[in-house]
């Protein structure tokens, strides 16, 4: 594998790493390196042109999006076990 291969390879890890929304264990699980690996990767790469303003956007967006999402699963649920317990206070 030439260097410009591996290069590209690490610039391509870094974007989804910071964009993907995935942990990033399962990032270098999935693409087969080890995390402290991925993690030098990112720190390298991270103040360069590897991610787009834009993509960099959308990850924050869909970072604020998931985390909302997984507040109102909890509420949600919160919910329902009180309909369960309300219910079976009947008289």
């Amino acid at each position: 594998m030439g260097t410009g291969r591996t290069e590209e390879f690490r610039k391509d890890a870094v974007r989804i790493a910071l964009t993907s929304g995935l942990t990033r264990r399962q990032v270098a699980d999935d693409l087969g390196v080890g995390l402290s690996t991925l993690n030098k990767w990112v720190t390298a790469h991270r103040d360069t042109d590897v991610v787009s303003p834009e993509d960099r956007e959308l990850a924050r967006e869909n970072e604020r999006l998931r985390r909302e999402n997984r507040i109102l699963k909890e509420e949600r649920d919160i919910l329902k076990k009180a309909t369960q317990f309300f219910a079976s206070q009947k008289p």
